[in-house]
């Protein structure tokens, strides 16, 4: 929600639909937002009986955060917000690079994301073809490719549910 370029704005269904309130149920991580990556901390917000099912499941089921993390991310999400902004600065200005330099490519098109700090490229256009001894016949063979030759790793779109 705060890693958007652009002037995009996000807004939650219930922001936009207050009558979805009692039938909404939001998760977030403040792994990316706040650079706490692996600190396996989030929240989940709720009708009041749902969050409390959650709640017996989670704890059945996963461990708990440690307590500084749970400190760090009550700092995070009440604390100033300057900090996140620079980030997402940087992580504009690194998209802006990457896409620029994917477009600039030979069959390879890339959407310009309007938040995350991934992309996604299209490289249809190149499967069936020929690189080097590299038949790339599907997005994970091209991956491969990229690995081996450029020793630059990516992930297939078929690990995302894109053929």
């Amino acid at each position: 929600e705060k890693i958007v370029y652009d002037g995009f704005r996000f807004h939650s269904i219930v922001s936009v639909s207050p009558s979805l309130r009692e039938r909404t149920i939001i998760f977030n991580s403040l792994s990316k937002t706040y650079a706490m990556t692996g600190w396996r901390i989030g929240y989940a917000l709720g009708p009041a009986a749902v969050i409390s099912a959650a709640a017996k499941i989670q704890s059945q089921s996963t461990s708990n955060p440690t307590s500084f993390a749970q400190v760090a991310a009550i700092e995070a999400l009440a604390g100033p917000q300057d900090e996140v902004q620079q980030m997402v600065g940087e992580f504009q200005k690194r998209r802006d690079l990457i896409v620029k330099r994917l477009k600039g490519m030979p069959g390879i098109s890339c959407f310009n994301p309007q938040g995350a700090f991934y992309v996604f490229p299209n490289v249809g256009s190149l499967l069936g073809k020929k690189a080097g001894e590299f038949k790339l016949a599907s997005a994970g063979d091209f991956a491969e490719y990229l690995l081996q030759e450029s020793r630059v790793l990516a992930v297939p779109g078929e690990d995302f549910g894109s053929t």
